[in-house]
């Protein structure tokens, strides 16, 4: 016998079908439901499929609803088509009926719905306008159309749209029900045409219930639920959730369809009811499946279609469908992504902002408007319609477009206007450095780095200058991420992301490069493996260099500076006497604390502070020829900071050995080495390092704070309190240098000066343990044992493993007369440090006083 030939249709239907090779989760998840009887608390009656245009939400709901009727299952399927409830049932029982079920009292009542519908909008005119021969007026047909919004019978049209004047609304409406009432005789005709959702919705209720005794399940579809769920949404939840428009069967399944989750505030207590399907791209293999299924297997074809799309299911399709054959067949869809993502929107001024709005990778009101260059007048109105569309999210403040929709988007402008791409980057740069130079107000680098504003603005400009091609931002970028592995590992992976941002989003193949590269380098080794990755690829000098491993003959050796006169007798490098009564040394990590060692790195229009020129070119990120002399000095300098975070001093030195002899003049090389040298004892040299950072720069202060605890180190309270009197000249508020100057006046014996600065250095950084300790040290040591347990507290508070604040709370309380507590602070000072001699000593003086 002969087999039946399919239908068109079923063709079409087949082919569609084809389309779909992914999805296996979603697809079992569905049919496994209808395993489960609905009595099976793992049944679910409400599935959700949500995600980006082209993600592949249509394909899935078919596949779901071809699922359905191979269990048996009576379907319908409703899209956008639909703009009312009567509409949606309409389409209900229409498809029904093709499949053998006739809902004959719903369509009887849906047909008169319709005829009383026309006849009231026939009503609403004959009300507002007696003279009906002579036509209706504009503004007749105005308050009719008001009458009918008031009421609610035109679809999708609520009373406080805005369209229309709320005034003229409720006019229209109470004349429009004065009609209604002596028009129809029947309260329920009035009652079709006001509410038609209270008469038709028990009528559906019945029609289904007899329905399920034919059919083992019903499933009803609603797609394109960002459409629909406006007018749907309430009305589906007072069906399926509450009893006031009868039972429905238990064997009926509900599959809506939309770009946006589910309203939890509607839907949130319902999650035993509910299932949400999110769908995402196409991962590399889905993809790679549906490419090969239509004969697309090369693999330069193939890397270059998911390069294009992303993964959106709709856009792999249709390259696929094109059959390429290399990479130069693969057009690039990204007008294609741009329409369906914009499909609603007709309005040219929503739609540009749409686009340009897509620019930066964050936004905010004032970001938008730099972006999107709308007049001031319609920024709130554009942005906030831009807030609520299904691809963008709005978290803390800031608006973001969803990767899948931004990534077409920005290469849609960047192909079709190359000028207009960079010009309006090179703007958001500018408008993004304004912006960051506002917010510095003269803060030093250490405050503006731990300022996550700050962060955020220097990292936007980058972006937008490596997007525009800058010839300078390479330089820019390269100095701040030096800068970023110092400050933290999560600060160098966002600068180092940077470079993958800028590199997708502008097609910057060497910035992409370095980012991967980087990355890499970031997994396995952290920031300093990130410095080490960079200066790997500084070009080697030749031998005879006469900067000694510079890389350019601009460098030359230091002229000999003259020694300061203060300092002749204080270069033998003594070793330092003890501080008696001191809880220990609190020295910072690096000695950096006000972040004064440090400028913040400036795009400077095509050079840097070096006076070397900008790499010429596309603004590519060729480390290779961006990595001048003072550039690669800054790596090292990072490494021995990265060093000296670690303890290894000797390291560090040694790194800013590297960076002096390329940048032998940048006074904060100098300035960084003599404070290391003068942690590590070696104090003669770091007063030559430090001497030569003040030549370069006498207005240092952190060359002259380093000076000041050098000198007293080396027994000599009065130079080192000119020193730091210069430092706090230069700037008031620099902590580090109050509290070592406040050490000072405690060696030329004025307790009161040194409480004086001690206060300051708190009040200006309240959250520093050693400040609070040092303050505790001065009022123990002015016989205040009481406030100085207070600030030994606050100290240990901050940090509960702080030695010295131990060892200096024991001894007040052996001064109060506690001895017991006095020997628990002084023996836990001794775990943390088991070489602390001070301790040890105030201990040993306790237990002689206990047992004598």
């Amino acid at each position: 016998m002969a087999q039946a030939r399919l239908s068109m249709q079923q063709i079409a239907q087949r082919r569609r079908r084809a389309g779909l090779v992914a999805r296996d989760a979603e697809r079992e998840l569905f049919r496994g439901n209808f395993d489960l009887p609905p009595e099976d608390e793992r049944h679910r009656f409400l599935f959700h499929v949500h995600g980006d245009a082209g993600v592949g939400k249509t394909f899935l709901v078919r596949e779901f609803e071809q699922i359905a009727r191979e269990r048996g299952a009576l379907t319908a399927y409703v899209d956008e088509s639909a703009g009312s409830v009567p509409e949606v049932l309409a389409a209900v029982c229409r498809q029904a009926a093709d499949q053998g079920h006739r809902f004959k009292e719903l369509d009887k009542l849906l047909l008169a719905h319709h005829e009383r519908r026309h006849e009231a909008e026939l009503a609403a005119l004959a009300a507002l306008d007696p003279a009906p021969e002579a036509g209706p007026s504009a503004g007749s047909m105005a308050v009719a159309r008001a009458g009918l919004a008031g009421l609610g019978l035109i679809p999708g049209v609520g009373a406080f749209t805005g369209a229309v004047d709320p005034g003229q609304l409720a006019q229209g409406a109470d004349r429009l029900r004065t009609a209604l009432g002596a028009r129809f005789r029947s309260h329920e005709d009035v009652r079709l045409v006001l509410s038609p959702e209270s008469v038709l919705t028990p009528v559906l209720t019945k029609e289904l219930a007899d329905a399920a005794s034919a059919v083992p399940w019903i499933v009803l579809f609603f797609d394109t639920y960002e459409r629909t769920g406006p007018f749907l949404d309430g009305w589906l939840h007072d069906v399926m959730t509450t009893d006031r428009h009868g039972a429905l069967p238990a064997t009926v399944v509900v599959v809506t369809a939309g770009q946006r989750p589910f309203d939890t505030a509607l839907w949130g207590g319902f999650a035993d009811f509910v299932t949400a399907v999110p769908l995402e791209p196409f991962t590399d293999a889905e993809a790679r499946a549906l490419l090969a299924d239509r004969g697309v297997t090369a693999e330069p074809v193939v890397t270059e279609v998911l390069r294009l799309t992303g993964g959106l299911p709709v856009l792999v399709s249709t390259l696929a469908e094109t059959r390429p054959t290399g990479p130069d067949d693969v057009h690039d869809p990204s007008a294609t992504a741009l329409e369906r993502f914009l499909k609603w929107e007709r309005e040219p001024a929503r739609r540009a902002a749409a686009v340009w709005g897509a620019l930066p990778r964050w936004l905010d009101a004032d970001v938008f408007r730099a972006a999107a260059g709308c007049p001031e007048e319609q920024r709130d109105e554009l942005y906030d319609w831009l807030t609520g569309l299904a691809f963008t999210d709005e978290r803390a403040a800031r608006l973001r477009y969803h990767d899948v929709v931004r990534a077409p988007m920005l290469r849609w402008q960047r192909t079709r206007s190359p000028r207009e791409w960079a010009d309006r980057h090179r703007h958001l740069a500018v408008t993004f450095r304004r912006w960051r130079e506002e917010s510095e107000a003269g803060r030093g680098a250490g405050e503006l780095w731990a300022d996550e504003e700050w962060r955020e603005l220097r990292l936007a400009e980058s972006y937008h200058l490596l997007c525009a091609r800058d010839p300078g931002a390479p330089r820019l970028v390269i100095r701040d991420l030096a800068e970023a592995c110092e400050q933290s590992e999560a600060a160098a992976e966002r600068w180092v992301r940077l470079l993958g941002d800028a590199g997708r989003d502008a097609d910057l193949a060497m910035t992409a490069g370095w980012w991967r590269e980087l990355s890499e380098a970031l997994g396995e080794g952290g920031p300093g493996a990130v410095l080490d990755r960079m200066l790997s690829h500084v070009p080697v000098p030749p031998a005879d260099h006469p900067a000694g491993g510079g890389l350019t003959s601009r460098w030359r050796p230091v002229t000999p500076r003259p020694v300061f006169q203060d300092d002749a007798d204080l270069l033998g490098d003594p070793w330092p006497r003890p501080d008696p009564g001191s809880a220990g040394p609190g020295v910072p990590v690096t000695g950096v604390d006000a972040g004064a060692h440090a400028g913040v790195a400036e795009a400077r229009g095509g050079s840097d502070e070096s006076g070397e020129p900008a790499v010429p070119g596309t603004g590519e990120m060729d480390l290779g020829a961006a990595l001048s002399s003072s550039l690669a000095a800054r790596l090292h300098r990072g490494r021995a900071v990265l060093a000296a975070a670690r303890g290894d001093y000797p390291a560090a030195v040694a790194q800013l050995g590297h960076a002096v002899r390329l940048a032998p003049r940048d006074a904060g090389l100098f300035a960084l080495r003599g404070e290391y040298r003068r942690v590590l004892r070696h104090h003669s040299a770091a007063v030559r390092d430090l001497r030569e950072a003040l030549t370069l720069d006498p207005g240092h202060a952190y060359a002259w704070a380093s000076l000041g605890a050098t000198r007293l180190a080396l027994g000599a309270p009065a130079a080192a309190l000119i020193a730091l009197d210069r430092a706090l000249e230069l700037e008031p508020d620099y902590t580090w240098a109050l509290i070592r100057r406040a050490r000072v006046w405690r060696e030329l014996g004025e307790p009161g000066r040194r409480l004086a600065d001690l206060d300051r250095a708190v009040a200006l950084q309240p959250d520093s343990p050693w400040a609070h300790c040092e303050r505790g040290d001065a009022l123990r040591t002015a016989g205040r044992d009481e406030e100085a347990l207070v600030a030994y507290d606050l100290a240990l508070t901050l940090d509960p493993e702080y030695r010295s604040a131990y060892a200096s709370r024991g001894v007040s309380r052996f001064n109060l007369g506690h001895p017991a507590e006095a020997l628990a602070d002084l023996d836990r000072a001794l775990e943390l440090d088991p070489s602390y001699t001070w301790a040890r000593t105030q201990r040993d003086a306790v237990v002689r006083h206990r047992d004598g």
